[in-house]
């Protein structure tokens, strides 16, 4: 794992609405690590990924991609950076083959140019959707629609990729599979930042954690160091 920063951020607050979401959120996520974001539902989770992507935007504080600043830049413009956001609840074209549903993450133009080697990045990773392409990607089992988005993930080309709640809802053999081909991505070059529920879980993935609660980040260190922390056996695994 590298020491470089690849995303800085420092003191956001983000509001939905009137309702402010995160207070004073600072972080860093280095070059090819798989980082983890920890903490119950409303945490701010979610609203995190959601700011990073470009979707919400921060009242207060500063966020920097590769040194750029992009603390106010909209969605579009981020990904042709390269963050992409894998979010929750798959959001699949289910009347779309699953080859179209694929190509359409390469809309970019800096993806577009490496479409070709990107789609076969993608059936390595992913082959049963080599085998599915022509199909609709409605009739993929919940596993292999999710193996989809992220490969629809894949073709932007991401530098940075970012995940919530990729396991839910799914059996355990099948969360297998996924985490083993996220390893398989980040040794590609492609740096990872996820959101999960299973703790022990994430802690058995992630190189290092942050801990929200409430919108702040209350505990952040390696995956090793936070399991042995008391505040997390107590909180996540009833010890």
């Amino acid at each position: 794992m590298s020491q470089e920063i690849l995303l800085k951020i420092s003191n956001i607050d983000v509001f939905h609405g009137t309702f402010q979401a995160l207070w004073d959120i600072s972080l860093e996520v280095r070059k090819d690590e798989m980082l983890a974001l920890i903490g119950a539902n409303t945490a701010g989770k979610s609203t995190l990924l959601d700011t990073i992507s470009g979707l919400l935007h921060p009242t207060k504080g500063k966020m920097e991609f590769e040194g750029k600043d992009i603390t106010h830049l909209e969605a579009y413009e981020i990904v042709e950076l390269g963050i992409t956001q894998i979010p929750e609840g798959r959001g699949i074209f289910p009347e779309m083959s699953v080859i179209d549903n694929i190509i359409i993450g390469s809309y970019g133009r800096r993806a577009r140019q490496k479409k070709a080697e990107n789609l076969k990045r993608v059936f390595q990773h992913f082959p049963i959707l080599e085998k599915r392409k022509k199909q609709t990607a409605k009739t993929l089992s919940g596993g292999e629609q999710q193996m989809l988005v992220i490969a629809r993930g894949l073709m932007a080309d991401p530098k940075l990729m970012l995940l919530d709640e990729m396991s839910l809802g799914l059996a355990p053999i099948v969360i297998n599979e996924l985490f083993k081909a996220m390893k398989e991505i980040r040794e590609t070059g492609i740096t990872i930042m996820f959101v999960e529920q299973n703790v022990r879980r994430t802690l058995q993935e992630a190189d290092r954690a942050y801990i929200l609660e409430t919108g702040r980040v209350t505990l952040s260190g390696t995956a090793a160091q936070l399991k042995e922390e008391e505040g997390v056996k107590k909180a996540y695994f009833g010890i």
